[in-house]
């Protein structure tokens, strides 16, 4: 049972550890149960993500003992061959809690170890409105094809910014 709003006590944001896989798949296939623009497999691509030791960063969010939320970044991939570079997703918050800061605190983390782990920079395919807000833009030589350019993004920690065809990790063709 995740905190009420009224109980809510202090969120720690920390790494996953190997025990939270269980809980940290629940709150991936709650969070995107109702989501329209999902195709409700994230909890598969999280899994497969794990399973190929693709997680460079997995973090949750925890209230009272109990995760209610997660983030990772995985290594993509650019046609030009620009190394260092990785992608956001999925982003997870429990539908009770979400709306109130707990995405954009992990996603602050998550992008602040990133780049101290000494990345070029991050990409991610979402809502511009959220993702813009953390930095990402959208960057015209940066494609991922088949979807509209105004939904796919890139942050760059100090480094040109990259150019070419994206390329995620196979497990985001996961679907079950």
């Amino acid at each position: 049972m995740p905190p009420t709003v009224t109980h809510m006590t202090k969120l720690i944001i920390r790494s996953e550890a190997p025990e939270d896989a269980a809980a940290i798949e629940a709150v991936t296939e709650s969070a995107f149960r109702h989501a329209p623009h999902s195709d409700h497999n994230e909890q598969f691509i999280l899994a497969a993500l794990r399973d190929a030791g693709a997680l460079s960063v997995s973090l949750v969010a925890e209230m009272d003992g109990v995760i209610v939320g997660n983030v990772v970044l995985s290594p993509v991939s650019i046609s030009s061959g620009a190394a260092g570079w990785f992608g956001v997703g999925p982003v997870s918050v429990i539908p009770e809690l979400q709306g109130r800061g707990i995405g954009a605190q992990l996603m602050r983390e998550a992008l602040a170890r990133l780049s101290a782990q000494g990345a070029s920079g991050c990409v991610v395919l979402g809502d511009p409105s959220y993702y813009k807000r953390f930095g990402f833009a959208n960057e015209a030589g940066l494609v991922l094809p088949d979807v509209p350019p105004e939904y796919f993004m890139a942050l760059s920690f100090g480094q040109p910014m990259a150019t070419g065809t994206v390329t995620y990790h196979h497990a985001f063709g996961m679907t079950r």
